[in-house]
């Protein structure tokens, strides 16, 4: 055998045994992994712990009676911290790069502390913010969960915080930074089976920077979800409201026994979700929200991700249909606007060009669906959060809900109510007389004015309502007492809730006030009050929505709806109706006598006084009023005058009445001065929707209620 073929047999020899060798080994290491050890590395390898999170359901839509969307929701992003993924690392160090990325991008973080930045010496100050009620008691929650004295300063709350989250080798700023987030995450209860949203609805260009930058900032993770937008933020802000974080105070309340209570947990929110705060948002919130999903993770022993499902797909949240048209709400807004501004430019002093502010409310008469409620001036919610501070400081008091909030006297549009009263209450017939020279002579120390504006002597309904006669008035409200008349007029809707949907199980809902009519019981009554009051004077204050509800409820000759603004709950996916809101008849009055015919014969007449709505397409009645404010003005002549407002009330056709109106400008200088407002809305009803163009005066000259208003 050559010496070739002994080296190769030796080659194929040893490599032989080498694989022999090998393959021993690893049958030896078999053995001892499944056999000698199998039991211990089993336990091991299947000891692995789940960990639930969420998947957040997608809120539902607020949309018109069309179903146009006014409230809906868009793709977006959010800015995670996950304790799972960031495991043992510094969580000080990540979040200083996040917030480092956070800033450089300009985007805001969840940092809800009531401290501000330090100032050059290091030193800290609350904030303004702080001052607030609510902010108050979330000031008190922190100092408790600090365990510092309630009379701490922001000095020593940083103090505590630096302390509580190991902040001190970083410098004042970083600590304020650092604290903030640090402290925000501890009161969401940030865990492993509770992730720390840092930022929401970050840009694309924030997302990406983060991505790039993920192995060197362990624990940051980006969730696609969605994120709340107003197509038309300016559209019906009041009445929509907005969605914020949870509360700490809102999260922890106090029974009556003073039992600490957590009834959002109860409901299945967790600390850190989002929830309606007010308006609608707020009042149909467990409708809205939907039905979250749930995500099992798996984690090993070592503290990697093993697995992830999807236990629960998310169920989205109801639809709220409104009985409000986008459009009718546009056209009542800017009627409003309108009117107000060119009062501004063209009304002189006490006549229009101190006009700031007002409310229109249109009622839809035969169902007590709102169909529009605009305030003036408004805001816009997709702004709401970026220029709330700006809104707060606006002396005009942009984000305050008139139509439902703002106190007036009503003046002259309180005398159909007394009307009413006199008649069904039997006080008056339908032909009563009462004489009007000017001044009513009852009362020995008290005898009131009336400026008898084109009527004087014997004066019957319907010209005391036409011509806005005092006088009349004086005497029927003399003679029904106001315990009489105030009954009627909140059965006309005066001074009583009007129906709206205001209760909210979480937040705050929509606040609507009643007001009040004058009574006996007032400390200042007398009798001179008692007939003050028959003339919409005295104490006596109402809202706007309050106003139409009234004239909704003389459109309908007694009949008051519940006033609703929402039609139906939808079914997001199938656009099927859950739940129908059907027109509910709060009250009735009978009328055997034809008292809401004379009435409304007297209101058209003074409709058809007016220069606006005298020669209108459609029969209207209406009434106007200029109350009184308690701030005056010294005119050309030198003689002090009062300041007026300017409310009005309407509804038409007469032959058969489809909307009622409601309008009140601040400072307008007399209930007529409201005319054209009355006229655009009804434009906007009757001609806008068949494309027909109605042209009505933009100036409404003197009729009897604005030459009556000193009178007032």
């Amino acid at each position: 055998m050559s010496d070739e073929k002994k080296t190769t047999q030796h080659r194929v020899t040893f490599l032989v045994c080498v694989s022999f060798v090998i393959m021993g080994l690893y049958l030896l290491r078999m053995v001892y992994l499944q056999i000698i050890n199998g039991e211990k590395f089993l336990g091991m390898a299947s000891n692995t712990t789940d960990y639930e999170f969420s998947i957040t359901a997608a809120r539902g839509d607020i949309v018109d009676r069309e179903g146009r969307a006014i409230a809906t929701n868009t793709t977006c992003y959010n800015l995670l911290v996950n304790q799972l993924l960031l495991g043992e690392n510094d969580v000080n160090k990540v979040l200083q790069d996040l917030i480092t990325i956070l800033q450089e991008s300009q985007e805001d973080w969840n940092d809800q502390l009531l401290i501000g930045m330090p100032d050059e010496n290091g030193h800290y100050e609350f904030t303004a913010a702080a001052n607030d009620e609510r902010a108050q008691k979330r000031l008190a929650e922190v100092k408790d969960n600090l365990k510092v004295q309630q009379y701490a300063t922001a000095d020593n709350v940083m103090n505590a915080i630096v302390e509580k989250f190991a902040l001190q080798e970083y410098d004042a700023t970083w600590q304020r930074l650092l604290g903030g987030v640090r402290y925000q995450m501890y009161s969401e209860g940030f865990s492993n089976r509770n992730r720390f949203t840092l930022a929401e609805d970050i840009s694309d260009e924030t997302m990406a920077i983060v991505r790039e930058n993920s192995l060197n900032i362990p624990g940051a993770e980006i969730e696609e979800t969605t994120v709340r937008v107003y197509p038309d933020g300016t559209l019906m802000p009041h009445l929509v409201g907005s969605i914020g974080k949870i509360m700490a105070e809102d999260w922890k309340k106090v029974d009556k026994n003073g039992n600490e209570t957590k009834p959002l947990q109860d409901l299945g929110y967790a600390m850190n979700d989002l929830i309606g705060q007010s308006g609608l948002e707020s009042v149909f919130e467990l409708d809205l929200r939907g039905k979250d999903g749930r995500k099992t993770v798996t984690v090993d022993s070592s503290g990697t991700i093993v697995g992830s499902t999807v236990t629960k797909e998310p169920e989205p949240g109801l639809t709220v249909r409104t009985t409000i048209n986008q459009d009718f709400q546009k056209a009542t807004y800017q009627a409003l606007e309108k009117t107000i501004l060119n009062l501004q430019q063209n009304g002189g002093q006490g006549s229009g060009a101190e006009a700031n502010a007002g409310s229109a409310v249109v009622i839809d008469v035969k169902t007590g669906a709102v169909l529009a409620m605009a305030n003036y001036p408004s805001f816009d919610l997709n702004l709401y959060q970026s220029n709330y501070d700006q809104y707060m400081a606006d002396p005009a008091l942009p984000l305050y809900n008139r139509a439902m909030m703002g106190l007036y006297t009503p003046g002259s549009i309180f005398k159909p109510a007394v009307a009413t009263a006199g008649l069904l209450s039997g006080t008056i017939g339908l032909n009563e007389k009462v004489p009007c020279y000017g001044r009513y002579e009852y009362f020995d120390d008290y005898k009131p004015r009336c400026t008898s504006v084109k009527h004087r002597g014997p004066t019957d309904l319907f010209t005391a309502i036409q011509r806005s006669c005092n006088v009349f008035f004086y005497d029927v409200g003399r003679r029904t007492t106001s315990d009489v008349y105030n009954e009627y007029a909140k059965r006309l809707g005066m001074g009583i809730h009007t129906g709206l949907e205001t209760e909210a199980t979480v937040g705050r809902g929509l606040t609507e006030y009643t007001g009040r009519l004058t009574t006996k019981a007032d400390s200042n009554y007398t009798n001179s009050l008692e007939i003050q009051a028959a003339i919409g004077q005295g104490n006596t204050v109402i809202t706007p929505v309050q106003m139409a509800t009234y004239a909704a409820t003389l459109a309908s000759h007694g009949t008051r709806y519940k006033v609703h603004m929402v039609d139906a709950l939808l079914d997001s996916n199938t656009g099927e109706v859950v739940k129908q809101f059907e027109p509910v008849v709060e009250d009735q009055l009978e009328d055997n006598m034809g008292a809401f015919d004379a009435i409304e014969h007297g209101m058209v007449g003074a409709a058809q006084a007016n220069s606006v709505l005298g020669n209108y397409p459609y029969t209207i009645a209406s009434k106007t009023g200029s109350p009184q404010r308690s701030e005056s003005y010294i005119n050309r002549a030198g003689v002090r005058k009062y300041f007026t407002n300017s409310n009005m009330i309407a509804y038409g056709p007469v032959e058969d009445p489809q909307i009622a109106v409601a309008v009140v400008i601040e400072y307008g200088g007399g209930g007529a001065k409201a005319a054209p407002v009355i006229a655009d809305i009804f434009d906007a009803y009757f001609f806008a929707q068949s494309g027909a163009e109605q042209e009505t005066p933009a100036e409404p000259i003197p009729d009897a209620e604005a030459e009556a208003a000193a009178a007032e």
